[in-house]
């Protein structure tokens, strides 16, 4: 496995301090983001999962902790929007460049609005798909947010 991807080229040019973690993806599991936390031995609020959506017809881009479900009704409100609904996984693979388990915010072929959920930033680092499946890159949630220029909102249920 390559631990070099768009993603992480994204960061370093960014500068953003982060270190890369790989583990074994299982295809099978019903929640990636679960199976990626228990695997890399991190609590499932430090690893955090990156969601593609869409706000009135709009695509964005929405990282949450793993354990935890994007509220629809949150995620319009955090982009002054009427109605959210999750993107279709063909959609999301074309927008971003990524394989459905390994779509990481950063380094998208296409630059999109992107929201991180609140309680993230309270975490001294959280674990981030790092644009392959199987590979996450930790970094300081602040930095995150910077690199992105994302906004934080409260977006789980």
């Amino acid at each position: 496995m390559s631990k070099t991807t768009r993603a992480t080229q994204f960061l370093a040019k960014a500068g953003v301090a982060f270190t890369v973690h790989t583990y074994d993806y299982d295809p099978s599991a019903d929640r990636i983001g679960m199976a990626a936390a228990e695997a890399l031995g991190e609590e499932p609020c430090r690893v955090l999962k990156t969601l593609m959506a869409e706000v009135d017809g709009k695509p964005v881009c929405v990282v949450v902790p793993s354990d935890r479900e994007v509220s629809m009704k949150k995620l319009a409100a955090a982009f002054s929007g009427k109605s959210a609904n999750m993107m279709k996984p063909t959609d999301a693979e074309r927008l971003t460049g990524y394989h459905v388990g390994g779509i990481s915010p950063f380094g998208q072929k296409k630059l999109v609005p992107t929201a991180i959920e609140e309680a993230a930033l309270a975490e001294p680092h959280v674990f981030i798909n790092g644009g392959q499946r199987g590979l996450q890159v930790r970094l300081a949630p602040a930095d995150a947010l910077m690199a992105l220029k994302a906004i934080v909102a409260p977006l789980v249920a």
